[in-house]
């Protein structure tokens, strides 16, 4: 005799006879706020009806994937957190998601990433310099994502695992060591207001001046996006300056090498002329002519601890330290002459 086991009901059949997405359906079973009230009670209504049954408390099998998300992925910064993360995922035998949420897209943008996360079942996500908020953080805790965060964005949220550097030394030593070369009106290129890196490098900055006693010269400060083009802007402006600086620190070597062109424009010879700073130690540094003095930032390393973190955090185990701090050292090169001598 024929057995009469009928086959499961799959998300997507009830999807399709609700008239709505997947990811819809998804939110409806996992209990979130951001659904209609009438599509919620037609999509119950349909789960029932077709007998769907939910997993309840059981775990589901890990998908072996993982979502590694940045605000934008135009950096070569990025390149070297992604290289980290995917040797540390791909000794774990784990995959690697790669999404962006741009920050000109808002809310909308983080919500379609969201609706992704919960479709694909992703085992858990490390987040680049974004800010956790409360509404992020609960959306991850109720699709049971566990998360890492690197480089937040803003203050860290101690129920949650940070990687970081040591921003605030790294600008300390860099200040220090161009003072040490006997250079007082030292420029600063900072990094996009608001984010907590940027925050810590410009106070290092001014804590490396004032262990000095050179007097803090907010003229000499000019805000710059992490980015080539912004540097180049930061540089122009300092150097036309009725008193411009003899040296120049940059928040990312990005922005250094951007205060290149903008020497280069002005007829300024590095470092005969001009010495420059950089942070970061992306391959570029080394690259460029003259090769620039920067700060390290274990880039690479950090995406490879946030993996392993994460990867912790998956399996139920208990993580020392909530927040991490990698260290930072000055690579000198070519960019940076003694002034006078």
């Amino acid at each position: 005799m024929q057995g009469n086991t009928q086959p499961a009901v799959t998300i997507s059949a009830i999807a399709s006879a609700a008239g709505v997405s997947v990811p819809t359906v998804s939110r409806v079973l996992n209990g979130r706020s951001d659904v209609a009230p009438a599509t919620r009670e037609r999509v119950e209504a349909l789960l029932r009806e077709y007998g769907y049954r939910r997993r309840g408390t059981a775990q589901p099998a890990p998908s072996g994937l993982v979502d590694l998300v940045f605000n934008d992925l135009d950096s070569p910064w990025a390149v070297e957190i992604i290289r980290g993360v995917e040797e540390a995922l791909n000794a774990e035998d784990m995959s690697l998601v790669l999404s962006a949420i741009h920050r000109r897209g808002g809310a909308d943008s983080t919500r379609r990433w969201l609706d992704a996360l919960g479709a694909r079942v992703s085992d858990g996500a490390i987040l680049v310099t974004t800010d956790l908020d409360s509404f992020l953080h609960a959306e991850l805790q109720r699709l049971n994502v566990p998360v890492v965060v690197v480089d937040p964005a803003g203050v860290p949220d101690l129920e949650v695992p940070t990687i970081g550097a040591t921003n605030w030394t790294g600008a300390v030593t860099a200040t220090e060591h161009l003072i040490q070369q006997n250079h007082r009106r030292i420029g600063f290129v900072a990094g996009r207001p608001g984010l907590w890196c940027s925050r810590a490098r410009l106070d290092g900055y001014r804590a490396g001046l004032d262990a000095a006693g050179v007097a803090f010269d907010p003229e000499l400060v000019i805000n710059g996006d992490f980015d080539y083009s912004s540097g180049f802007a930061a540089g122009m402006e300092l150097l036309t300056h009725p008193e411009p600086p003899t040296a120049i620190f940059a928040a990312s070597d990005q922005m250094a090498l951007g205060v290149y062109e903008a020497a280069r424009q002005r007829g300024l010879r590095i470092p005969d002329d001009l010495s420059v700073v950089g942070f970061d130690d992306l391959p570029e540094a080394g690259w460029a002519s003259p090769p620039l003095t920067t700060v390290h930032q274990p880039l690479s390393a950090m995406g490879s601890l946030a993996a392993r973190t994460l990867v912790r955090l998956i399996r139920g185990e208990s993580v020392e330290s909530p927040r991490i701090e990698m260290s930072t050292a000055l690579v000198q090169r070519s960019s940076v002459r003694a002034l006078g001598s």
